[in-house]
């Protein structure tokens, strides 16, 4: 559905504040914020990609050592529990991973879903991109900027979480490389740099997923936004392209 008061969007230290109020103010920590993230990740996927039905639907899920990655790996729980055959490549060994993330791999290790270094070489119908998320502030290297590639020249759709990895989040420059999304899941908040005229060509359709943010956290310095129940109807909201005046980029 498409919400007809659009939310407000934010920058990437925007963004940061709401986390750091999240989990020091209101005491909703970062599990489980990356709980409602993935699973609506997941819920998405299946609903727009997978025909809504997961079953013996191959899913290739590109995960990051931190919190973007953590989404992407709770998002491979859930289609895996639905049906899904899913594969999981990560960008560094278990070890790197941030403390939080790490629990949801190894989660993954002991359901015994495949965790690889390098992605497989069988056709998937959908790739989930959780490689950086809005911490992003340079173009990726090594294996993530590899990543990125591999999924650029899949025919699968890519579902990329919060931004297209590559993305900057606050201005909405395309690094090389970025990733070219299918569609975005962005979380809590739309981010500017999903809105300006470089990111039109690589967040495709775009979404907006509900983590838990209180709206009195939102309204509170040093943010004082302004944000309506904008998930009254529903958990994922479709959000409206910023057309341009001449009606160019309508689809």
């Amino acid at each position: 559905m498409i919400d007809s008061q659009p939310p407000p969007a934010v920058t990437a230290d925007q963004m940061r504040e709401v986390d750091r109020a999240m989990v020091d103010d209101f005491g909703i920590d970062l599990i489980s914020m990356m709980e409602n993230a993935g699973r609506n990740l997941a819920w998405l996927a299946r609903d727009r990609f997978l025909d809504g039905d997961a079953i013996g639907k191959y899913v290739t899920v590109l995960a990051g050592r931190g919190g973007n990655g953590g989404g992407a790996l709770v998002c491979a729980r859930h289609l895996h529990n639905w049906g899904c055959d899913v594969t999981v490549t990560v960008t560094v060994p278990a070890e790197r991973f941030a403390p939080v993330p790490a629990r949801q791999l190894a989660i993954l290790n002991a359901m015994g879903l495949p965790v690889v270094a390098v992605p497989p070489a069988e056709p998937s119908s959908l790739v989930i991109d959780g490689i950086i998320g809005y911490s992003l502030s340079r173009a990726p290297r090594g294996t993530s900027a590899e990543l990125v590639r591999w999924a650029n020249d899949q025919s699968a759709p890519v579902l990329s979480l919060d931004l297209p990895t590559g993305l900057d989040p606050t201005t909405g420059e395309a690094f090389d490389p970025t990733v070219r999304a299918a569609a975005t899941l962005t979380l809590a908040l739309p981010k500017t740099g999903l809105y300006a005229d470089s990111a039109l060509e690589f967040a495709g359709e775009l979404y907006l997923a509900d983590i838990g943010v209180p709206p009195a956290l939102y309204a509170r310095p040093p943010l004082g936004l302004e944000v309506g129940r904008v998930f009254a109807r529903s958990e994922i909201v479709r959000l409206k392209p910023p057309f341009r005046p001449d009606g160019s980029n309508r689809t």
